[in-house]
């Protein structure tokens, strides 16, 4: 089967070049403390030998830059890096990455008095000046809040590409071309809808595909097979990932399925359309990361996935966030959100706060506010 590939530009990161008809890169994140510098470069060199192009790492302080220098020394990954609110740490990270991925959604935390197009050209200096590549990162959960005002509640779609569209201009204004762009749901239809409205107004742009807590195996394998399958199937997509809950020994599942998602799609075998009932309830929980608060948070996705079974039938969406990062906004538009912090687990009925319960707390909790919506359900 031949794929006619969108015509996107040559983006190299690091030892691997994406876009310009390159075979599609496969990317995974390790999972330990970066500050842990053995543990993360451990995971990363895994992550690399598994066959992963790029590994990314989340770094959050000047203490996880410090063990960042550090994990490039003792890998040969291309590394990238998540830069979260902090924009200013991209000074420190770009000496030893290959790619700065940074989010429209957060440059507003900090410096606000400043403008966003102010912090995006002081990033994009860092990265001509240390030779990175760059990802602008737009995910549903955290959009730019002045597109967002814009529009219904109901539209997720339009904020996130007005705020893409806008930022490609001005980087391009900036003279640098050496990005890619994500956008990225946890309902692989929305992955679908929004990356291909991207790709007809910039199709030169490399895209960079992922379903956002697309959660466990095997059911977030068959959510992002649907989005990729629809998606790279039709030439658009130059990088992928696949992001499980998965505990960190597993973290190479990732790339093995991403790998085989991609593998198939080029010899014309496509299943995901007969395996995935979108009627059914739907248990979205972010990946593994370093973010992770508390460990205890993939072992309680898995209980909560095996709780719920009873509810399959029910058209429910219940989300676990793993983070303060992903936590509060990504599961307001759940039915039930669990997200966790690092002695205790926030659990919302959409984007209204219930309390907050111990981890050896919260099962009965939640099956008490699940039996509650089943049953609203069947009085409706």
């Amino acid at each position: 089967m031949t794929i006619q590939r969108n015509p996107t530009r040559r983006v190299q990161i690091g030892s691997v070049v994406v876009g310009d008809g390159n075979r599609i890169a496969v990317q995974s994140m390790t999972a330990t403390k970066t500050q842990n510098v053995e543990a993360t470069a451990a995971q990363a060199n895994a992550l690399h030998a598994a066959g992963a192009d790029v590994v990314r790492i989340a770094v959050d302080s000047e203490k996880d830059v410090a063990a960042l220098a550090e994990i490039r020394k003792l890998t040969q990954a291309n590394l990238a890096v998540d830069l979260q609110e902090n924009f200013r740490l991209a000074e420190l990270v770009a000496p030893h990455v290959d790619k700065i991925r940074y989010n429209p959604g957060h440059l507003y935390h900090h410096q606000k008095d400043k403008p966003w197009q102010e912090k995006v050209e002081f990033i994009i200096n860092q990265a001509k000046r240390h030779d990175c590549a760059i990802r602008i990162g737009v995910n549903c959960g955290s959009v730019d809040p002045e597109k967002a005002n814009k529009y219904d509640p109901e539209d997720s779609i339009t904020p996130m590409l007005e705020s893409a569209w806008e930022h490609c201009e001005f980087v391009d204004s900036l003279g640098f071309d050496r990005y890619v762009v994500s956008l990225k749901d946890s309902d692989p239809d929305k992955v679908v809808e929004v990356n291909r409205r991207f790709a007809e107004k910039r199709p030169d742009v490399p895209l960079h595909l992922g379903v956002t807590e697309a959660g466990m195996p095997p059911d977030g394998i068959i959510k992002t097979r649907i989005a990729f399958e629809q998606l790279i199937g039709h030439g658009i997509g130059d990088t992928v990932r696949v992001s499980l809950t998965v505990p960190n020994d597993r973290k190479q599942e990732e790339i093995e399925a991403g790998r085989g998602i991609v593998d198939d799609i080029a010899s014309g075998r496509v299943r995901s359309v007969v395996v995935f009932d979108r009627n059914s309830l739907n248990i979205i929980s972010c990946p593994s990361c370093s973010r992770v608060e508390n460990e205890a948070f993939v072992d309680l996705a898995a209980k909560v996935k095996e709780m719920t079974a009873y509810a399959k039938e029910h058209a429910i969406t219940i989300a676990v966030m793993g983070c303060r990062v992903n936590g509060p906004g990504e599961t307001d538009d759940a039915d039930l959100g669990l997200w966790c912090g690092p002695n205790h687990v926030n659990l919302k009925r959409g984007p209204e706060a219930l309390g907050a319960y111990k981890y050896d707390e919260i099962l009965p909790v939640l099956k008490q506010e699940l039996d509650q919506l089943i049953a609203a359900h069947h009085a409706g």
